[in-house]
């Protein structure tokens, strides 16, 4: 790991590995030689066809999901997708939603405008979005049930997928391969890939073939034309596939997503341990229900976490500001983020509160 300058806890666009940024400067004049920049490629060369193939190959082998599933390469963000999906496979335009927050309530209003009846069938709501509500299964037919697996803004997060016979779709832009999860009973797994993949301008989605017929929706929302092009019906983002196929193999060689989650469980762990035993900071979210990916916190005075928050930025700990609709401080500790960065926030942390909380 090289010597950081900056620890960025951006909740996205996020760190990429810093093997991932040495590889993205060694093929910026040529890349394999061919005495093109990679950013110059052509999405019908043979360069590009390797790379986009070997990112669906490795997405597949590290969600441990079969050839069953064809992966998409797309643009739009995830916000697209929130009306895509259900347009191209709910075939009686009716399915259900678990709401636990800011995103879950924005693909319920974007399938609403694609002609889509949407049932809430779980909410945490009333418990201000601080743990994941209990689902079971709904008694009315539903094409599927769509779930946000972790909630960027509200730091919670499932730890693991509800036991349901109605199939999920499941939105996991803020955990992708962060965690591990049995995808049994799942028919779309989907999310942008600027927090744990790559950079901004890729979106991902994993839909079981079965699903992808014959509809008479326009070219760039059809999943079956979209597929049947290789996600290639228009130049699609040849430097966001490259940099996340880079990210997908150095994934891999640290041993995979259950790797991953390992690291990832000891950086939010060692964070959540300050937290609970602190007199001057305090996490909302309820313990089994804790993302491991975006850790929320404050004061509960808006003029100490400011100090914080600006303190923070001097001891080049960035971009540690709450979501604007909650407020407070939020630590994204993504797969890229090393065990290090972690260390250096706790420390912060204990020195700040040490010199500030009998000011509180």
């Amino acid at each position: 790991m090289k010597n950081m300058s900056v620890y960025n806890f951006a909740a996205g666009p996020a760190m990429l590995p810093a093997s991932v940024i040495n590889q993205i400067k060694s093929d910026l004049p040529s890349f394999n030689d061919s005495g093109m920049s990679v950013m110059e490629i052509s999405h019908r060369s043979d360069l590009f066809e390797k790379i986009i193939n070997e990112a669906k190959t490795n997405l597949l082998e590290l969600l441990n999901l079969s050839d069953d599933y064809e992966v998409l390469f797309l643009q739009g963000g995830a916000t697209t997708q929130f009306a895509a999906i259900p347009m191209n496979i709910a075939k009686t335009k009716h399915i259900g939603l678990v709401d636990t927050g800011h995103w879950s309530i924005r693909a319920q209003e974007e399938a609403k405008r694609a002609g889509i009846k949407v049932d809430t069938i779980a909410s945490s709501k009333t418990d201000q979005y601080h743990n994941i509500p209990n689902v079971k299964q709904p008694q009315q037919d539903l094409d599927y049930i769509h779930l946000t697996t972790n909630n960027t803004i509200e730091g919670t997060a499932y730890n693991k997928l509800p036991n349901l016979t109605t199939p999920l779709v499941l939105d996991v832009s803020s955990n992708f391969l962060a965690q591990s999860y049995q995808f049994k009973n799942v028919d779309v797994i989907y999310g942008g890939a600027q927090k744990n993949i790559g950079i901004a301008g890729l979106t991902i989605v994993a839909v079981r073939k079965d699903l992808i017929t014959e509809n008479d929706l326009p070219g760039m929302w059809n999943f079956q034309i979209l597929s049947k092009k290789n996600s290639m019906l228009n130049t699609p983002p040849v430097f966001a596939i490259y940099t996340a196929n880079l990210v997908l193999k150095w994934l891999k060689n640290l041993g995979g997503v259950a790797e991953i989650e390992k690291r990832n469980r000891q950086k939010s762990g060692l964070l959540y341990d300050f937290l609970d035993n602190s007199k001057l900071f305090n996490n909302p979210v309820k313990k089994d229900s804790r993302s491991l990916t975006n850790i929320v916190f404050s004061t509960g005075n808006d003029e100490l976490d400011n100090k914080f928050i600006e303190q923070a930025k001097e001891n080049n700990l960035v971009n540690l500001k709450g979501h604007r609709l909650v407020g407070g401080m939020r630590a994204s500790l993504y797969n890229a983020m090393p065990y290090e960065g972690a260390e250096a926030l706790v420390d912060f942390l204990e020195k700040f509160e040490r010199d500030n909380w009998r000011t509180k």
